[in-house]
């Protein structure tokens, strides 16, 4: 996948890292920490500049989030709450109020969600779904989905653009990171139910 990721970016540049990232923004196992440090390697090699990775990426990034977002529309709570109450949704074994209740907390605190959710592997793709069901506004979506990305992307970028030729380098600690990370969040996650369910 590597190969074709910089195959993709050496051939159309910065179409090319615009499409790659909004397409791992709707398939999170595309690793943007190869784009984006890649991306910051040619700005060394090549007519490319910092500014213009940083803008096609974060373009990318948007493209991507409105399109999940809209997604997330589709499926307002009256649909999910209707869902579960048939016999394939009791077997997710939540309860419409648990989801009301899910809801009403990430509307009191969707803002600093959809934003540090910026910086959190495949996390930071799928929030935009429950942005979407929960009703958040499109314009402070749009301006906290803006900021988190433009610092995602400029830190990796500037990193493979430092780093020269030695971007792979930057890249796997980035996906070691990024590894990491998601591990730390899905054992928060499993300790979270766990006390829920005790609760």
């Amino acid at each position: 996948m590597e190969q074709w990721i910089t195959d993709m970016v050496n051939q159309y540049g910065g179409f090319g890292i615009f499409l790659l990232i909004a397409i791992e923004n709707l398939f999170p196992p595309i690793p943007s920490e190869v784009i984006l440090t890649f991306g910051g390697f040619l700005t060394t090699v090549t007519r490319l500049t910092v500014l213009e990775v940083v803008w096609a990426s974060t373009c990318g990034s948007m493209a991507g989030a409105a399109i999940l977002y809209i997604v997330g529309g589709f499926f307002p709570p009256e649909k999910l709450k209707r869902f579960l109450g048939t016999k394939l949704g009791r077997l997710l074994r939540v309860k419409p109020e648990d989801l009301d209740r899910t809801l009403e907390e990430f509307r009191e605190k969707g803002s600093k969600t959809v934003f540090f959710c910026r910086f959190v592997p495949l996390i930071r793709s799928l929030i935009s779904i429950p942005a979407g069901m929960a009703g958040m506004r499109l314009l402070p979506f749009l301006g906290l989905t803006l900021l988190g990305s433009v610092i995602w992307n400029a830190v990796l970028v500037l990193l493979g653009a430092a780093a020269g030729n030695s971007w792979q380098m930057i890249a796997g600690w980035a996906s070691a990171y990024s590894r990491l990370l998601l591990c730390l969040v899905a054992a928060g996650c499993v300790i979270f139910i766990l006390w829920k369910r005790k609760k």
